[in-house]
């Protein structure tokens, strides 16, 4: 007998533990019969106030990501999908390939889902797309690996807006109105929009931003879930959160 509430797919979804935007933006997305089961990666809210201080930030996230997924591994999940954002563009597009083979290994074979490379999936589901303005709530080393990642395949990255949150909890906290204000900065000269920083509350933003700038806007979560789906074989369609969900 198949899982009573996820008969179609369980997912297991990492994520640090002072992220509060990704496992209610998974959930709203979330078709019946699929269920989301959330373990997270303890870390302390550390305040982040240059490029020094993000990287201790990251460096605690890596510390603990691995037994992380050694727990979320007992309830046997169809796929591991990675709730962070940061590690995940780390090094460009080789660095995101060697985590995704880590990250395999530790699975011993369960399919894992990447912000980073979900992303990119995203971009070329659209079809057409080669240059893009970026948010993120990083500080410019972050940045600066997100512009090398979209670079290293091919994308022309216009702009990178980094808001520089000053806790990773706090990135939560970034208002709707600043994100409105960030997406339309970085959208001149774009053909496309992309967030980054799983913790930004950007899925339905992304999704009213689509109207005002009349060009796709991924937000960061919707790929990764909408990858997640599917690459697992589920097709369901889900208003609300932009054209990715509901036409791709």
């Amino acid at each position: 007998m198949p899982d009573s509430l996820g008969h179609r797919l369980k997912y297991a979804v990492i994520a640090p533990s002072t992220n509060t935007s990704v496992q209610p933006e998974y959930d709203d997305m979330r078709p019946r019969g699929v269920t989301n089961h959330f373990q997270r990666i303890a870390i302390p809210d550390t305040k982040v106030t240059d490029d020094e201080s993000f990287m201790v930030m990251l460096q605690n996230i890596r510390d603990a990501t691995m037994d992380s997924v050694d727990v979320a591994m007992t309830m046997d999940p169809a796929c591991v999908v990675m709730g962070m954002s940061a590690e995940t563009f780390w090094d460009g597009a080789d660095g995101a390939e060697r985590l995704t083979q880590r990250m395999l290994e530790r699975t011993k074979g369960v399919p894992v889902v990447m912000g980073s490379t979900a992303v990119d999936a995203a971009l070329k589901a659209y079809g057409g797309i080669r240059k893009i303005g970026v948010i993120t709530p990083y500080m410019p080393v972050g940045d600066n690996q997100v512009r090398k990642f979209f670079e290293d395949l091919g994308y022309e990255v216009i702009q990178v807006k980094g808001l520089k949150s000053p806790s990773p909890m706090l990135i939560a906290h970034e208002s709707p109105q600043t994100l409105k204000r960030a997406a339309i900065e970085v959208s001149e000269g774009a053909d496309a929009v992309v967030q980054c920083g799983t913790n930004l509350a950007f899925a339905k933003v992304a999704g009213m931003a689509e109207f005002w700038l009349e060009k796709p806007v991924v937000a960061i979560n919707t790929a990764t879930y909408w990858h997640a789906l599917r690459s697992m074989g589920v097709q369901d369609k889900i208003d609300g959160f932009g054209s990715l969900l509901l036409e791709h």
